[in-house]
């Protein structure tokens, strides 16, 4: 069980801003744009130690990758394309913020061991690939088992809620622990604990598909 499995609930609570935006006039694609560009700003301002600013920006693309599906959903404007993109981005914003804490040069096991700076990036460079290897086993499973059925136009299947850390709580942990200034503990957690879900997910996959 994870926090993305009670995804549809915080969808439901953020229809009002969906609202807005369909007011607006943005569509779905523009929303997903933009999800990508706070994300982009959130890697600069914590590749400048701005922290706090840079969680707040990584907080709004969170909101704004949310808000784009329930907008494609009301309009009735949903696209295999918009779902592709919206997957892609999110995979993008991730990898950018978890690297944006990296430039920053903070120190991370060399706050404790003797180690040199490049031991630092080691560890943002394998919470990056925890972060994209714990999502893409999905894909892999659709495309190899032919898993196909779609609610909402996104393909959904039991793994959505396998795995103990998802892409919730990667954001969640890095969003609240470099506001608080521990943005070095959030990368330790992320690089740990996205690859030991990783692993969980594939031994639960060896388990149903054998």
């Amino acid at each position: 069980m994870n926090i993305t499995a009670l995804r549809p609930r915080l969808i439901s609570k953020l229809e009002p801003v969906a609202d807005i935006f369909i007011r607006a006039g943005f569509s779905p694609n523009q929303i997903s744009y933009l999800s990508l560009l706070f994300g982009v700003f959130c890697m600069v301002a914590y590749a400048k130690s701005s922290f706090v600013l840079g969680s707040l920006l990584l907080l709004v693309s969170a909101v704004l990758d949310l808000v784009d599906g329930t907008v494609a959903r009301k309009k009735g404007c949903q696209t295999d394309f918009g779902a592709v993109i919206d997957w892609v981005f999110d995979k993008y914003v991730d990898a950018l913020a978890i690297l944006g804490v990296g430039l920053s040069g903070t120190a991370i096991l060399s706050r404790f061991f003797p180690l040199p700076p490049e031991v630092d990036f080691a560890v943002v460079a394998v919470a990056i690939f925890g972060s994209m290897i714990n999502t893409f086993i999905k894909p892999v499973v659709y495309a190899e088992v032919g898993f196909s059925d779609r609610v909402g136009g996104k393909i959904h299947d039991p793994l959505e809620g396998v795995g103990f850390f998802g892409r919730p709580e990667t954001l969640i942990v890095l969003i609240v622990g470099a506001s608080l200034g521990y943005a070095w503990l959030s990368v330790l957690v992320i690089a740990v604990c996205t690859n030991l879900s990783a692993i969980q997910r594939i031994i639960y996959l060896s388990r149903s598909l054998s």
